[in-house]
Parts: structure tokens; C-alpha cells; sequence
């Protein structure tokens, strides 16, 4: 007689699933929905928040779902997060986001996704007054030390991000597991990563975009860099270089954007009630309108001085999008060869870029083509299946 198989009680916390937690958002969703298909055996507990409860679709019976309304980052997501995972008799937990619940009850593993509050800190990248800062800075310190140091297993998106985790807070690097992140065809339903769009120009028109267009997506923290891309835009559209293009940037509205917003109305490149900006302002998009944005754009423009993966410039080379990027932390790692890189500190850099992309459709059609080969080296698939593989591991 053949051998029960062990069933197990894996919880998951995915308060971030989503679009509400934007690019860890997209994350989440895409490990949690991935493993759920190839694991039909074992019992699993999400956690999810308020916001993103009713969003996750009804599962079999062994998926059971848990609403968790302590608010991430907080003092009171370190003492109800304990309790919850108890109460569920879990056998092991996975924190998919550097704020774990350093009192879990239960083994548990962690992903670091960056170290951007260690690397680059600024009270500028913060809501919160300059004292408030320090004491929260401090409290994410102490909360990713004694996570990464408890947890049995460390999940680090690149291997920057690994070496950032080593350096920083001592961790033997036999702990960490480097798992990259995936591409997906960000309109669901079609099997074809690289499909076209039928009725573009529709969709484009609808956003306030009338010329050819350079695209960002993301969020405006400091960071990103957007101001440094954003005063160059200006200095080129003043000396005629680009004055056929627009600028979109594709992001939720939050603090940081309508922060932005204020600077860019200020230098003349936005106004609310205007038709026709040279900076256009979208806020949140649908993947199928995101899909009609990368595949239209001239190129997709990345600034940032500080990244631990930075999946939006793949998810651009997957639709057919040429990139432009900071050659800064683990970008180059990520996007090899198949991207247009500059020093984020150096404007003539940035200019020279998108100018050879402009100038030469050659150039611009060459990295298209590596672009598209780069993308395919993504899999959501994959990366959801090695973290089963550690999910396995550890309970084994």
C-alpha cells in the first residue's frame, strides 16, 4: 500500500497582492497564483489586507484566506501578525517583503527585494517629519536585521541584492538564495508575450498622448531620479532636440507624484486643464492599457540610482519596447546587454541616449530585438517553482 503523502499549512503573507502594492504587488500575485496551480496537495494560509481581500478570487477549500488589517510597516502588524499565524497552525511562513513578523511562531523564510533605506536613505523618500524618519528608519533597521537573522531561508531577487544583504548586515551567503523575478504578458488570456495591440492609437488618445512619447513607469520616489530626468527633458525641449515627444509618466498617484506634479507645473511642462502637456501624467493604468503604452512608446527611460531587480524595464523589453537605463546597482545585471546605459548623475550621458535613440533607427531596432531575447530569460514560472523548491526543502 502506497505511502500517505504529508500534507502541510504553508501561510503566505500577501497583504502587497495586487495592483494595490504596485510592483511588489505584481510580485505577490504572480508567486502566490503560480504556486497555488502547481501545488496540489499541501494547505495554504493568505493573508491579505483590507484593501486587497475581496480581490483574491475564491480558491478550493485547502486555500483558505485570512484577513490581516494591522497596516504594513507598523508597530501593530509586529504584535497581530504573530497571532494570526498561530491561530492558523502553520508549518511554515513566507514574509514576501523585508517586514516580517520578527515574533512569528513558526519557521519562516523572507524576501528582500532591496536595501534602498539603508543605501539611500532621505527623509525626502518619507511622508513622515525628519524625527519621525530617524525613528522609523531605525525600527525598519531593527526589523530586517533580526528578520534576516531568524528567518531559515533568505529569498534575494538579484545577486546585488545578495551582496547588499551581505555586506550590510553579515549574513552567510550559504542562508540566501538568489531567485529572479519573471515576465508575464500583462494582459491575461493571451499566450503570446510578444502579441500586438489591435486599435492603439484609441487608447493613446484617450491618456492625452498626440506625439511620439518616451515612457517611465513606476513610482516618483527620490530614488527614481525623475527630477534629474524631468530638468532634462526640459533643457532639450527648450533647445529643439525633442520638441516631436512627449514625456509619460505611468504611476499611481500618491504623495510623491502630486509632489512632482507641483515641480513639473512650476517649470511650465504641465498644467491640470491643458490639453496637450509635454509631460503627461497618466496615474494607475490597467495591464491592458500598459501593454498599448510599451509597445507605442519611442523609448522606455529608466533613471533610478538605486534598484534590487527592476522589473518594469523587462516587462518594456517583453512588449518590444527599446530601454534606456541607469547602469547603476543591479541593472546591468538584470538587463544585460540588451539596454542603452548611462550614469544617472551624468546628464550628458542621459541626453546622448536618447538622442542615438531618436537619430538611429538602427540602434533603436537592435535593441528591440536583444530586448525581446532578454525578456525570455524571465519566467514567472520558474521563479514561483524555485521558491517551492525552498517551501519543500524546509519542511522536508
Amino acid at each position: 500500500m502506497a505511502e500517505k503523502k504529508q500534507i502541510y499549512r504553508i501561510g503566505i503573507d500577501a497583504r502587497f497582492y495586487g495592483p494595490i502594492g504596485k510592483g511588489l504587488g505584481r510580485y505577490q500575485q504572480e508567486i502566490v497564483d503560480n504556486i497555488l496551480k502547481m501545488d496540489e496537495v499541501n494547505e495554504y494560509v493568505i493573508f491579505l489586507s483590507p484593501a486587497n481581500y475581496d480581490f483574491f478570487q475564491e480558491r478550493p477549500p485547502r486555500i483558505r484566506k485570512v484577513l490581516a488589517r494591522s497596516r504594513w510597516y507598523t508597530l501593530s502588524e509586529q504584535i497581530s501578525m504573530p497571532y494570526l499565524i498561530w491561530r492558523e497552525s502553520l508549518d511554515l511562513m513566507h514574509f514576501p517583503h523585508f517586514n516580517a513578523a520578527i515574533l512569528c511562531p513558526v519557521p519562516f523564510l523572507v524576501t528582500i527585494h532591496d536595501l534602498i533605506l539603508v543605501r539611500y536613505p532621505t527623509p525626502r523618500a518619507s511622508t513622515l517629519g525628519p524625527w519621525l524618519y530617524k525613528i522609523k528608519n531605525r525600527a525598519y533597521w531593527l526589523v530586517v536585521k533580526t528578520a534576516l537573522r531568524r528567518a531559515r531561508r533568505i529569498i534575494a531577487v538579484s545577486e546585488f541584492t545578495k551582496k547588499d544583504i551581505i555586506e550590510i548586515f553579515s549574513i552567510s551567503p550559504e542562508k540566501i538564495r538568489v531567485i529572479y523575478e519573471g515576465v508575464a504578458n500583462l494582459a491575461k488570456g493571451r499566450d503570446d508575450l510578444f502579441a500586438d495591440i489591435a486599435n492603439p492609437s484609441g487608447t493613446l488618445a484617450a491618456y492625452g498622448l498626440n506625439k511620439k512619447f518616451f515612457l517611465y513607469v513606476g513610482n516618483a520616489y527620490p530614488h527614481k531620479n525623475l527630477e534629474g530626468l524631468l530638468e532634462l527633458f526640459q533643457k532639450m525641449l527648450a533647445n529643439g532636440e525633442i520638441q516631436d515627444y512627449q514625456l509619460v509618466l505611468v504611476g499611481k498617484e500618491d504623495y510623491f507624484y502630486r509632489r512632482l506634479k507641483r515641480q513639473v507645473e512650476k517649470m511650465g511642462l504641465w498644467a491640470e486643464k491643458k490639453s496637450a502637456n509635454p509631460v503627461v501624467f497618466t496615474g494607475y493604468v490597467p495591464d491592458k492599457d500598459l501593454e498599448v503604452f510599451y509597445q507605442q512608446a519611442t523609448a522606455y527611460i529608466f533613471p533610478s540610482f538605486y534598484e534590487g531587480f527592476g522589473l518594469p524595464p523587462l516587462e518594456a523589453m517583453a512588449k518590444g519596447c527599446p530601454v534606456i537605463s541607469s547602469n547603476q546597482t543591479c541593472l546591468p545585471e538584470i538587463l544585460g546587454s540588451a539596454a542603452l546605459y548611462f550614469n544617472p548623475a551624468r546628464e550628458d550621458e542621459m541626453r546622448a541616449c536618447l538622442l542615438k535613440i531618436t537619430n538611429f533607427p538602427a540602434i533603436r531596432q537592435a535593441l528591440i530585438e536583444k530586448g525581446k531575447e532578454q525578456a525570455k530569460k524571465y519566467s514567472w514560472w520558474e521563479c514561483a517553482r524555485e521558491h517551492w523548491q525552498i517551501y519543500h526543502g524546509l519542511l522536508n
